[in-house]
């Protein structure tokens, strides 16, 4: 029961990354388009980018 109860915990926290790094993404997409020449934070202009793409949850069910 009680590692049921973690697999459902660990289901939703990872529900809940992609949600909110999806709202993340989105949201920033619409600040950079409200103001087109700020140049992006530091942090983000050092860092290597990234190639993370949305994954949808319903591609990721158990088949079994």
């Amino acid at each position: 029961m009680r590692a049921a109860r973690l697999a459902r915990k660990l289901e939703a926290l990872t529900q809940s990354y992609w949600e909110l790094r999806y709202d993340f993404t989105r949201l920033r997409s619409q600040v950079a388009r409200l103001d087109p020449e700020a140049a992006p934070p530091a942090e983000e202009a050092a860092a290597p980018a990234e190639t993370v793409s949305f994954v949808s949850l319903a591609s990721m069910k158990k088949k079994g």
